[in-house]
């Protein structure tokens, strides 16, 4: 038996109970991702830890276990010094499990978990003094024909503290030893000793030595530890002091059953991490990208800003156009309007049509077209596969399932986010003054027309009257040209200006569209498929914790 995990000089680790605590937590977080059978598995032994650790006390409960015919119950009657496990005369065969204990400490509690019904006390004095604490099992054979002994067998096992593999020269090196029982217990080489019994029935010269050598190189190979292979012989006594005593130290160093209930953690953190990667990915950006890009199309923001723009223009045209034409600005239809969309004053009631809207909970954008649909569930899937890419298969899955929610919650989600963002901004200053300019120089037209025409009928009159010029131009002509002219000229320049601050206000609000998309996308894909992959990596985690003991 190699020496205990536990040593001086170690950092500090878990205490078993926390590292049972940490495996119960991997199960509760992520136990619809991990293999059931695992599941299953480190559950009973969470179970385990805690009813083997409650029950306490001093006593190390070691198991003889082997096939049939591997003489474990005569080494059992030899180890007590009497025939307590009864030996059948035909087929040898054990029916029933036996306790031999040793001391007095009560060891009711114990043997009742163990469900083991024949106890015999053997007490600690005499010959077998040492042992003070010793439950010695004898169980029914692993390789039995009765399923129902299998199971008694299997089942005292996954309780016992201290397993001692009795098998002999004929079966060492069956299977079902190897395969069944020793590999899956490649943890806990420090709870375990090997016994090759019978060595009495060898005759050829150094047989012992060879079988005996052939079968620590199985153990070993079976990933079950280095162990030095007792020879027996129950009949003949041979070997019996060498395997008391080293009962005896197991016994006596009374860490038996901490150092089997770790390697049980070990064994079972060590199988549910087969379930989880090495490392936990991260969101990819150009995947994000993608999928930010196909969010946009299909929340209709480029319609959206088509409208903004034109909507700024229109508004601009007609506060700074020509006096004149500028009604005919009016006749346009609203392009926010239309989309549900502007930024309405609201009316008396105090209620705003974007509050009414945001109640009603959709605009009057178009729906996403089929294409735009597909660009989003394809931008999600492709997040989700590229996350998922290195993640064991459940996990990659419940990657994709948070990256795919509902089309239509996404669809509302999105609409709610448009309707959200103001779009219009506080006129410009610049708009009141050139309005006012414009008036002013349609004012001085209307002046320079009525002047002129005025004059135009005292002349039809026959009535003289001269208007005052500048230089060879009159004065009214030059009001009604100049107020014409330069009110185009004032509204092509409010035009040009418009167009600038058309396409710098669709800028503010594409920035601003794209924070709302934003925070859809992280809302409704991104922070689903990050609570993922956070339950991976503290599922990890915790499955480290467990198995190493390393806080």
């Amino acid at each position: 038996m190699t020496a205990p995990a536990r040593r001086r000089g170690r950092r500090p680790e878990l205490a078993l109970t926390e590292r049972a605590e940490r495996l119960g937590s991997v199960l509760e977080l992520s136990g619809n991702e991990l293999e059931p059978a695992a599941v299953q598995s480190a559950r009973a032994v969470v179970d385990r830890v805690g009813q083997r650790w409650a029950i306490g006390g001093g006593r190390t409960v070691v198991a003889l276990a082997g096939a049939t015919g591997s003489g474990k119950s005569s080494l059992f009657n030899a180890l007590v010094g009497e025939d307590v496990s009864t030996i059948s005369p035909r087929r040898p065969t054990t029916a029933e499990a036996t306790a031999a204990v040793w001391g007095e400490e009560d060891d009711a509690e114990l043997l009742d978990w163990l469900g083991v019904g024949r106890r015999h006390h053997v007490g600690a004095a005499g010959e077998h003094g040492g042992l003070d604490g010793l439950v010695l099992v004898d169980l029914p054979d692993v390789d039995s024909r009765e399923l129902r002994h299998r199971v008694e067998a299997d089942r005292i096992l996954e309780r016992a503290d201290v397993f001692v593999w009795v098998t002999d020269p004929q079966k060492y090196a069956d299977a079902r030893l190897h395969e069944d029982y020793l590999r899956p217990l490649r943890h806990h080489d420090a709870v375990m000793l090997v016994v090759l019994n019978q060595v009495d029935r060898v005759r050829e010269q150094g047989g012992v030595e060879q079988i005996t050598a052939d079968l620590r190189r199985l153990v070993q190979a079976d990933g079950a530890g280095e162990h030095d292979v007792i020879g027996t012989s129950a009949r003949m006594g041979t070997g019996l002091g060498e395997l008391r005593q080293r009962i005896g130290a197991v016994v006596g160093a009374r860490n038996a059953t901490e150092a089997r209930l770790e390697a049980d953690l070990r064994a079972a953190a060590e199988e549910l991490a087969r379930g989880v990667a090495e490392r936990t990915p991260a969101l990819g950006q150009e995947t994000d990208r993608r999928l930010h890009a196909a969010l946009r199309v299909s929340a209709g923001v480029p319609v959206v800003l088509d409208a903004v723009d034109a909507d700024h223009r229109r508004r601009a045209h007609a506060r700074t156009g020509w006096p004149f034409t500028r009604w005919v600005a009016g006749l346009r239809a609203d392009p926010l309007r239309r989309l549900r969309l502007g930024n309405d004053r609201a009316g008396s009631s105090g209620i705003a049509p974007s509050d009414v809207r945001a109640v009603l909970g959709r605009s009057s954008l178009p729906s996403p077209t089929p294409a735009a649909r597909a660009n989003v569930q394809l931008a999600t899937r492709q997040l989700g596969e590229d996350v998922g890419e290195h993640l064991p298969t459940p996990w990659a899955e419940s990657v994709l399932d948070a990256a795919s929610p509902e089309q239509d919650t996404v669809s509302d989600a999105l609409d709610q986010a448009v309707v959200g963002v103001p779009l219009r901004t506080r006129t410009p200053a610049w708009w009141p003054v050139l309005g006012v300019l414009q008036l002013l120089l349609a004012t001085t037209a209307v002046v320079g027309l009525g002047w002129l025409t005025a004059l135009a009928v005292l002349g039809w009159m026959q009535l003289s009257v001269e208007a005052p010029s500048l230089g060879p131009v009159p004065v009214p002509l030059a009001l009604l040209v100049g107020g014409l002219l330069a009110g185009v000229l004032i509204a092509a320049l409010g035009r040009v200006a418009a167009r600038v601050g058309g396409r710098r206000r669709r800028a503010q609000v594409g920035r601003e569209l794209d924070r709302a998309i934003e925070a859809v996308s992280a809302e409704h894909i991104r922070r689903p498929v990050a609570a993922v992959l956070e339950r991976h990596e503290a599922t990890r985690v915790l499955l480290q914790q467990a198995g190493s003991g390393a806080p």
